[in-house]
């Protein structure tokens, strides 16, 4: 039952957050169901790794060391977030942002808005993971859309609504390609299975066959697949959306948005990804992958060298991070699955951190400028700035930090696999987008002090930022055994034979 237990608790958490009536019992509600599903998400990953998988339904529900990887590394992120959030929108309402006053009833609104609509979004997301039935999965990918439109435009401004209205619509353009994907890739098996069956799009009955499906079928849904679920994660060149949802989006949304449903999304190409493999061979499947993951890491150059905005320029980091996985799909083999599985675990710990500095210096200086003059960040926020340049050093990939490693792993299986001038090409863009990238945030964090006063510490802000400042310095150097063996066993699906 840990898999309805995972999926219940959010959706119990929006029901009562709904019908309660102040803010503190929308803040407890959020905080117990945060810690709940992160309960039930290592639950079930401690079920994994003693069973190998757990299914219900006859199989509806299901999850291997992929599926309890991305749930647990996806609650983290929802648990993180949670604490973060009760301090975030304290502020936002001392300073007025909600509404005109502190008691106003608009105020309790929009409050009741994000804490309904955030549990939603987290159910969604952990439907992906769950879900046997890539149909099912298909249609949580869009409730992830569905429900983070509505927190795109959560303060109301004109520059929110245009951002919601450009997610919604290349958001929804993409996944109707993932869905004609899911239909080829359902007919490419029908064949193959025998007749129509319940079980015909379970993921777990058609790996056993995908060697039978059509060929020539199978090409086309893998690169729907790919353009679709590339939209989500934000691939280039499908990725336009990206900075504008990640600037205009609550902090705790965007850090959500930036980690667990990328990871949703490349959990869901990787599904589609081990099917083609196993029906066309590794190549056609592997260009592709290695095309957009490298135009992605390219995108995000010249982007983050010319960036004035820092919400953006986390945006940017995004897509070079969501292309640096795909590349490591890509390459394939142990090497590269581990490498992709690796970051995307490195990445859903550092990301949010930024996210939290970046709001924290935010709210307090009024702007997320990198233009001249808005530097000096040390002097006003002693805690948060110099976590901000660490969290800067952690995700560019700089040594000892753990993602140096996942991305020299990846690199490892370029090279390994005779991809030697993508290869050198990805190192070449992670070069230029580590001096742009550290540049900006040492002139924010070391650059000349502004007039503003300093900090007064919010634990709610505070505590998470330091918790995952020490848990990035931590895995720079120890990464828990049962963890690695998740994400072991999850390389193991995804390092199909070649």
């Amino acid at each position: 039952m840990t898999i309805i237990i995972l999926l219940s608790i959010p959706l119990l958490a929006c029901g009562l957050t709904a019908l309660v009536r102040t803010r503190q019992w929308m803040e407890t509600i959020h905080l117990v169901s945060a810690c709940g599903s992160f309960a039930a998400a290592v639950f079930l990953a401690g079920e994994v790794l003693r069973q190998g998988s757990v299914s219900m339904g006859n199989g509806f529900l299901y999850a291997d060391h992929l599926s309890a990887l991305v749930a647990v590394l996806t609650s983290f992120v929802y648990l993180v977030c949670a604490p973060y959030a009760v301090g975030y929108f304290r502020r936002d309402m001392a300073d007025k942002i909600l509404a005109p006053t502190v008691d106003d009833a608009a105020c309790l609104g929009k409050l009741r808005m994000y804490y309904t609509l955030t549990p939603l979004f987290g159910f969604c997301m952990f439907l992906v993971v769950v879900a046997n039935n890539l149909g099912v999965m298909w249609i949580a990918v869009e409730g992830t859309t569905l429900a983070s439109i509505f927190l795109v435009t959560f303060y109301g401004r004109p520059t929110s609504l245009e951002a919601a209205w450009k997610y919604a619509m290349i958001g929804g353009v993409g996944l109707s390609m993932a869905l004609f994907g899911t239909v080829l890739t359902y007919y490419s098996a029908h064949q193959a299975l025998g007749g129509d069956s319940v079980s015909a799009l379970n993921w777990s009955v058609l790996v056993l066959q995908a060697s039978h499906f059509d060929k020539t079928v199978m090409r086309l849904a893998f690169i729907l697949i790919l353009l679709g679920f590339g939209t989500k994660a934000g691939l280039a060149p499908m990725h336009t959306w990206k900075p504008d949802a990640y600037s205009e989006a609550p902090i705790p949304v965007a850090a959500l948005m930036a980690a667990a449903v990328l990871n949703c999304a490349i959990y869901g190409l990787a599904r589609f990804y081990v099917l083609t493999v196993l029906c066309l061979g590794p190549a056609f499947a592997s260009n592709l992958l290695i095309l957009f993951g490298l135009l992605s890491v390219g995108v995000a150059v010249p982007f983050i060298l010319v960036q004035r905005s820092s919400r953006r320029l986390l945006a940017y980091s995004s897509i070079d991070h969501g292309g640096i996985m795909v590349l490591g799909l890509g390459f394939g083999g142990a090497l590269g699955a581990l490498g992709m599985l690796l970051h995307m675990t490195f990445h859903s710990v550092a990301k949010p951190l930024l996210f939290f500095c970046v709001g924290n210096a935010q709210q307090h200086t009024k702007s997320d400028s990198l233009q001249k003059g808005a530097g000096g960040l040390i002097h006003a926020l002693p805690i948060t700035a110099p976590i901000l340049l660490l969290g800067a050093l952690a995700v560019t990939g700089t040594p000892p930090f753990s993602m140096f490693q996942s991305e020299f792993m990846v690199l490892r299986a370029g090279f390994a696999g005779h991809y030697t001038r993508a290869s050198i090409v990805l190192v070449a863009c992670l070069v230029a987008i580590f001096c742009g990238f550290f540049h900006h945030v040492a002139q924010l964090v070391l650059g000349p002090p502004q007039a503003v006063p300093r900090e007064v510490i919010c634990k709610w802000k505070t505590y998470p930022v330091i918790g995952l400042s020490l848990l990035v310095i931590g895995m720079a150097f120890w990464l828990p055994a049962p963890v690695y063996q998740l994400v072991d066993g999850a390389a193991r699906i995804l390092a199909v034979p070649r």
